[in-house]
């Protein structure tokens, strides 16, 4: 009788599910990570391009904006008759979420503006690039120099893969790749992917900035200005900024460019400010 109501109790707890000895599946597994946060949705564009007449909606939106400045200044437009001045040179990625004007708030006529993939400034392969910069300092003046990137770089962050993106953007992309060998050491400390990318966004922003440093265009302006009392200060000063499209804030890199310009020692130096009458 006992062997059998042993047998029958070992029939009746095999019955049994595993919960009745070990818990839920929950309170067997280890405590789950929380779910990451959805992603933003990607914002569309307000209008539908869809089609060919998408431009009768472009000139409807210009002819509004147009309206709407001359009956805020009757002279808003005839004032550029004579020409421009603007006192700001931008160099800044084509992406479509950086627009300078917008982002800095400023009016038709103040930022003279030249454009690329991952604002890179290589004077030996951009020609179009160096005629703006030529143009901007020795016809227009701009005091000013804002080299511009911004977070979300989609040339940054395709530099940093190990893919041949094909010619001409793979040989673009040789010059960022190259900023990342300079800065090796620094990068390598940084573990987060993400963070990596952002910082080799202000590295690059930076040296492309040193490549405006090393322009005979820039020197000979710079050299001009030096000490005289024509001017507040040598020009043009070049400002290093990065825009993050996630905030709509702009913010410039504390970076020291006297310092910077020492270490290359007299490489790349054309000009210098004893040589001004």
């Amino acid at each position: 009788m006992a062997k059998s109501f042993v047998a029958t109790l070992v029939l009746a707890l095999m019955a049994l599910p595993s919960e009745a000895f070990f818990g839920t599946k929950s309170m067997m597994s280890p405590p789950s990570k929380a779910p990451p946060a959805p992603k933003p949705a990607l914002r569309m564009p307000k209008y539908d391009f869809t089609d060919d007449k998408f431009l009768e909606q472009v000139f409807d939106n210009n002819k509004k904006w147009a309206e709407a400045k001359k009956a805020a200044d009757p002279t808003f437009f005839s004032n550029f008759e004579a020409g421009q001045a603007p006192p700001i040179l931008w160099i800044g990625c084509s992406d479509s979420r950086a627009p300078p004007n917008t982002i800095m708030g400023l009016e038709v006529g103040d930022v003279f503006v030249t454009r690329n993939v991952a604002n890179c400034v290589n004077p030996g392969m951009d020609n179009s690039l160096m005629s703006v910069v030529q143009y901007g300092i020795t016809a227009l003046m701009c005091s000013h120099i804002v080299v511009c990137g911004h977070y979300g770089c989609g040339g940054v962050a395709a530099s940093m893969e190990n893919t041949d993106h094909t010619p001409p953007l793979e040989q673009w992309l040789v010059q960022i790749r190259d900023t990342q060998r300079i800065h090796a050491e620094e990068l390598r400390r940084i573990s987060d992917k993400d963070e990596r990318t952002k910082r080799l966004v202000e590295l690059n922003v930076v040296e492309q900035c040193m490549n405006l440093f090393k322009t005979g265009v820039v020197q000979k302006r710079l050299t001009e200005t030096y000490k005289n009392p024509e001017y507040p200060f040598s020009l043009p000063r070049i400002h290093p900024v990065v825009y993050d499209p996630a905030t709509g804030y702009l913010k410039e890199l504390d970076v020291d460019f006297s310092t910077k310009i020492k270490q290359l020692g007299d490489i790349y130096t054309m000009y210098f400010p004893e040589e001004q009458e």
